[in-house]
């Protein structure tokens, strides 16, 4: 059992509790309340239970990456340990970002000391269809252990990633018609595809169109790579089309159509935006677009795009947003609930609350302040980093 005693408990829920408690048994989260509560006594008592002192210092639920390539495009090894775009075939939907994930990147180590405790992880955005993302937990060595769900969304990508590496393959598609079409194309077998297993359940699966049934049964959504503001509502169009959910990641001229995007309702992971504008899509890509859809009622996250933007500095982008106008609660959510509920995992992760992992970040200020140090990272009810220096520790 862990308890963690004497902090700022930010929860994410409807209640704070500025001198709180909080415990954790087997990985779960079982009580969070005020000190007034909690018998410290019988706790000193207890030689089975780790107890920290948070000292006053911000206790909160750990840091969620709703976007990124972690492990999947490995820092400092170059084509050998990028595995992000099987960019040789425009759709790919039966690959599994899982079966390449390497959890001995070290970008999981900076995740874990930057209070990051799960990401969202999948392929890039060479392809029409990338393939399956998975949710996991930062850390651990062996994927299937870290997975919170698998698959969590099905990679789309519109613009000018696609067209740019098709342009000079000379087969389809390099226009942005064409990856539409192929999407559509794509989308309609798969939905004959479910309707012939409907009508008989006996008929052989198909590898090839079984991993769609989870996005067409609304189980999981698109995760739609968009700048542009066409791009944005084409995809709308198409998921619209469908009857489908999305994810509108990057949404870079998200706020240049935020009418459309209200009555669309679709969510927006937006970033990353401490990267450079080196594409032309970019162009209008700044931290302000955040704030401008969380204050018209869209719900939304910030990304880092890691490794366009290295996910330690996840915090330090929420931060930048609200500098540019997006509120500080609404700043604390997009890195925690927000992103959760975009995931499709907010039962699990994204609040302190009885019943969720045990997932913590403590820091010693705002982790959206660049001067701000983690004391302690907690995942699943373990201790995943501690400073030293900190001293928080009976």
């Amino acid at each position: 059992m862990l308890v963690v005693i004497h902090g700022y408990i930010k929860t994410m829920e409807e209640q704070d509790y500025p001198d709180g408690y909080l415990r954790i048994d087997h990985g779960k989260i079982v009580a969070v309340g005020d000190m007034a509560e909690c018998d410290v006594q019988a706790l000193r008592e207890n030689q089975e239970v780790q107890v920290i002192d948070a000292g006053g210092n911000l206790v909160m639920p750990g840091i969620i990456e709703a976007h990124c390539h972690m492990g999947i495009t490995e820092e400092k090894k170059g084509m050998e340990g990028d595995d992000c775009n099987e960019n040789v075939n425009s759709v790919t939907p039966h690959l599994r970002a899982i079966d390449a994930i390497n959890p001995m990147d070290d970008a999981f180590h900076d995740a874990i000391k930057a209070g990051i405790t799960s990401a969202m992880i999948g392929p890039g955005s060479s392809n029409v269809v990338g393939g399956q993302f998975a949710f996991l937990k930062t850390h651990g060595r062996c994927i299937d252990q870290m997975i919170v769900k698998a698959p969590a969304a099905m990679k789309v990508a519109f613009g000018e990633n696609p067209k740019v590496n098709y342009s000079g393959q000379n087969v389809s598609p390099v226009t942005r018609m064409a990856i539409a079409a192929q999407l559509r194309e794509e989308l309609t077998k798969a939905r004959e595809y479910q309707r012939r297993i409907g009508e008989n359940p006996e008929t052989v699966p198909d590898f090839r169109y079984e991993c769609w049934l989870p996005v067409l049964n609304g189980e999981i959504p698109l995760k739609a790579h968009v700048h542009r503001a066409d791009d944005i509502l084409t995809a709308v169009r198409i998921a619209k089309e469908f009857g489908l959910r999305m994810t509108l990641d990057h949404c870079s001229e998200g706020h240049l159509v935020i009418e459309e995007l209200q009555e669309a309702g679709f969510p927006a992971i937006v970033g990353p935006d401490m990267a450079s504008r080196n594409k032309i899509e970019v162009g209008n890509m700044a931290f302000k677009t955040a704030g401008e859809l969380s204050k018209n009622g869209i719900l939304t996250a910030v990304t880092t795009d890691h490794p366009v933007s290295k996910i330690q500095f996840l915090p330090i982008c929420a931060g930048l947003a609200v500098k540019e106008g997006m509120s500080m609660e609404d700043g604390f959510r997009a890195i925690t609930i927000n992103a959760a509920k975009i995931c499709g995992v907010e039962d699990k992760v994204g609040s302190l609350a009885a019943g969720k992992d045990g997932d913590v970040a403590i820091f010693n200020g705002n982790p959206m302040e660049v001067f701000t140090r983690t004391l302690c990272t907690v995942i699943n009810g373990k201790i995943a980093y501690y400073d030293e220096e900190s001293d928080l520790l009976w």
